[in-house]
């Protein structure tokens, strides 16, 4: 409020700030100085309709000027206590905190296989999975453009391949993610699964499908040494429609075998379940197969070969069919003692004494010479066989051979006509040692205790 040059009231507040005017409401009534000049109580206008509508302009005036200061105004406003929070999903475009709003947190994904993975096992499970969203379109493509098979799971919160990878491989996966507000995220990743160098293989003997003697053990070959034995026993389950059970016997890193306790039933099937594809080896070698197996077991037959009765005694089924003279390793060349299995048969097999040693000269150098109606026991050289027509007289008499077990034609032509890969043969009264574990199937000369260990 200003005074004019004869001291009276002015009629408007033109000259006096709001600043000034609150000073005055403020100061309990008494006179304050509003300017370089000093006011009284007397000087002021103080009826009651005037001082009214000054408070009312004044405390006007200064809301509107701390509410453009602080940007609090529609906050404080009485309509605003019961009005909606704005959400950044109406505008989708804020994704740092701010007063009052909420914020819609930004989708988190977790690739399996990471992108730039390298060796990556072909069997590992790739998954794409999502935090804070959800997943709106997902693919996995080889480099040869084969598209991987995969689920989205109902929530959208993860993707599965339902198909396993190759070797050797590189792929690459895309994927579009939509977060709470509804924002759309595309990207791209890719890694490459174990190369070939580390590709684990296996042969397994018997055959698929062959038919076998009641000693044939199960022959597992690996092309990698096997450091992690148990995972690979694990993966491989032999049944059989006898109900036998059965052990592993690891002969070195990269064979193993497995028999039953006792030679397997007659007649009976035996299933080789191998799920080796992606079983880790060790040393970074992986499984690359899986496969099944069968093999047929035939009759029982066990020939009984006695180095000091001179005989060969055969029995199908536990009951004798058969019995001839033999003649079988000399002293220096004693027959190998214990079960050896049979494992495949010549009708001519061409003998050459060089093989074992024998040089010209030598009293026990034969040179070479064809026998008839061959059998192997052992990849050594042991064979039941028609003996030579020098030793033909000999036959049921003594022992005179390099360690082969020498019947005449008919023991001979029956025992190849009849007998078979995986039929055994148990030789006793002999001087010789067992054979090797690498030199045939000696597996049944090894106690079930041990075997089994």
């Amino acid at each position: 409020m200003g005074l004019n040059p004869d001291g009276e009231q002015a009629d408007t507040f033109e000259h006096v700030d709001a600043a000034r005017l609150f000073d005055v409401e403020q100061d309990s009534g008494s006179a304050r100085h509003l300017d370089t000049g000093h006011l009284d109580a007397g000087h002021l206008d103080t009826t009651p309709t005037k001082r009214s509508r000054f408070r009312k302009v004044a405390w006007i005036v200064v809301v509107c000027l701390i509410a453009a200061f602080s940007g609090t105004f529609a906050a404080v406003a009485p309509h605003a206590a019961s009005a909606a929070i704005e959400s950044e999903g109406s505008s989708g475009e804020r994704s740092e905190a701010a007063a009052v709003l909420p914020v819609v947190k930004p989708a988190t994904v977790v690739a399996l296989p990471a992108s730039g993975a390298k060796q990556v096992n072909p069997a590992a499970p790739v998954t794409i999975s999502v935090k804070d969203g959800t997943l709106d379109r997902v693919s996995l493509t080889s480099a040869q453009g084969k598209t991987v098979d995969g689920a989205l799971t109902p929530d959208g919160l993860s993707w599965t391949a339902s198909t396993p990878l190759e070797f050797n491989s590189s792929y690459t996966f895309n994927y579009t993610v939509a977060d709470a507000a509804g924002r759309l995220t595309s990207k791209t990743g890719s890694f490459t699964t174990v190369s070939t160098q580390n590709e684990a293989d296996a042969a397994m003997y018997p055959l698929d499908g062959a038919k076998v003697g009641v000693a044939q053990p199960l022959q597992l070959t690996f092309s990698e040494p096997v450091v992690n034995k148990a995972a690979v026993e694990k993966a491989i389950k032999v049944t059989s429609t006898s109900g036998q059970v059965g052990a592993f016997h690891w002969f070195s890193d990269t064979m193993v075998r497995y028999r039953p306790e006792n030679f397997w039933a007659a007649n009976s099937t035996v299933t080789v379940d191998l799920k080796l594809f992606g079983v880790d080896f060790g040393n970074g070698q992986i499984g690359n197969f899986n496969k099944t197996n069968t093999f047929k077991i035939g009759d029982k037959k066990v020939a009984v070969a006695d180095a000091v009765a001179h005989t060969f005694t055969v029995s199908v089924n536990d009951q004798q069919v058969g019995e001839w003279p033999d003649t079988m390793g000399d002293t220096r060349f004693p027959s190998a003692r214990g079960y050896l299995v049979l494992m495949e048969k010549y009708r001519v097999e061409h003998m050459d004494a060089s093989t074992i040693g024998l040089k010209p000269g030598d009293p026990a150098y034969y040179g070479q010479l064809d026998v008839n109606y061959a059998t192997r026991l052992t990849p050594s050289g042991e064979f039941i066989h028609q003996a030579t027509d020098s030793a033909l007289p000999y036959i049921g008499v003594t022992n005179l051979s390099h360690g082969c077990i020498g019947l005449g034609p008919d023991g001979a032509k029956w025992v190849f006509d009849n007998m078979t890969t995986g039929d055994v043969v148990q030789v006793v009264n002999t001087q010789g040692d067992y054979a090797n574990f690498d030199d045939g199937f000696g597996d049944w000369n090894i106690p079930w205790a041990q075997y089994a260990n």
